[in-house]
This record gives C-alpha cells, sequence and structure tokens, in this order.
C-alpha cells in the first residue's frame, strides 16, 4: 500500500513529499508547488514519523525523526532525529534517541529547530560525526500538526503556498480547482532504487543566518 504525506514550506512555493511503500520503504522528493516539478532523493528502508518532521520556511532542510532497526547497537540507535538537506536523508546534525517515544520537531526559522520537549534535555547529545553546528536548538512547544478535513477520505489534506487546496489518494497527488480535485502527479508505481546522496548535500552547515 503507498501513501503520501505532504510538507509545504512555509514561505516559499517548495513542499516535500514523503512516499511510504512498498512495505517499509521511504522515498523523498522536493516538490516545486509554484511549477509542479518534482526532484526525487532518499529512499530508506525503516520507518519515518511524518506527523514528526518538518521543512525548514525556506524550503532547504528537512528535520525527519527515523526508526530504522538495523542501526540498532551502533552509535545512531535504533531511532534518532536529524536535520539533512532536501531531498536527501544524509545527516548534517543527528540526535541518538534510543526510543520511539518523541522525536522530531518544529523550525522555527530557517536555522532554529524547537525538539520535542519529551525527550529533548541538556544532557542528549548529538552523534560525533553529525555536530551541532549552523543550526540552534530552541525553546518552545514542536506540537503535531492538526488535521484537516478539506477533502473527506483523502489520505493527507493541506493547502500549498497559495492557500490551494492539496490532497493525496494512494500514491497520487491532487490539487483543487473551482471545486474540482485535478490529478497533479502519480507515484503509485515507483520502485525502491536508493541512491547515494550528492555531495553537496553533506556540505557542513556553516551559516547561522535565519
Amino acid at each position: 500500500m503507498v501513501s503520501l504525506f505532504v510538507i509545504p514550506a512555509r514561505d516559499v512555493p517548495m513542499a516535500v513529499i514523503l512516499r511510504r511503500g512498498p512495505s517499509r520503504w521511504y522515498h523523498v522528493i522536493e516538490w516545486d508547488t509554484a511549477n509542479d516539478r518534482f526532484v526525487h532523493g532518499a529512499w530508506i528502508k525503516g520507518r519515518i514519523y511524518e506527523n514528526s518532521c518538518d521543512v525548514s520556511p525556506d524550503g532547504t532542510l528537512l528535520l525527519t525523526s527515523i526508526l530504522q532497526g538495523s542501526r540498532g547497537g551502533t552509535a545512531f540507535t535504533h531511532a534518532w532525529t536529524a536535520v539533512s538537506r532536501v531531498p536527501w536523508l544524509q545527516a548534517l546534525i543527528l540526535w541518538p534517541q534510543g526510543t520511539t517515544y518523541g522525536g522530531g520537531g518544529r523550525f522555527r526559522t530557517n536555522r532554529e529547530v524547537m525538539l520535542r520537549p519529551i525527550w529533548c534535555k541538556p544532557t542528549l547529545k548529538t552523534h560525533p560525526d553529525f555536530p551541532l553546528q549552523g543550526i540552534r536548538v530552541v525553546e518552545g512547544t514542536a506540537p503535531y500538526p492538526l488535521p484537516r478535513n478539506d477533502v473527506p477520505g483523502a489520505d493527507w489534506c493541506g493547502r500549498d503556498f497559495l492557500g490551494n487546496i492539496l490532497s493525496t489518494r494512494g500514491g497520487q497527488l491532487f490539487r483543487r480547482r473551482e471545486g474540482v480535485d485535478e490529478l497533479i502527479a502519480d507515484f503509485t508505481d515507483l520502485q525502491p532504487d536508493p541512491q547515494p546522496a550528492p555531495e553537496w548535500a553533506g556540505a557542513p552547515l556553516i551559516a547561522m543566518s535565519k
């Protein structure tokens, strides 16, 4: 069963699509919502907790909460929160959690994140290979987004940068125009094709501009 979850950027016409399926595979897709252009990025076999993820207001960074059992026993632990460049999952900053309780968070600005207060404690440290740099962790509440019901029966529903109603059913993505939900893209038949992230995706974050 394939499903799509969309995370629109706050300040630009851009969104991240998290495609789930087949089985435990996830795929990250960058979506230019102004021109309906798509860039396919990372594939990962694990569990991404969609509601705990966020994209920076400028659409360049992705905050994810991930469970991957194959990492158990490593410095990652089996569950972690990370910041990466869209549309990849190459970690720039990574917090090993060791639990699926909590995790993830929200961007307050392009370089400030609010992590889940359940587990965000002063003693929590980043992975030694993915230290906290270029991002500031700030205090604040990072709530789960409220569900929308603009399109009854949709797997996911929200709005783009211009306020248009978006929705997903299975692997299909729709935009409502004049009361009609028009098909924008169909990702149903994609098959896992994991590729290494490009070099630029792993470049360290240095600037602290907001």
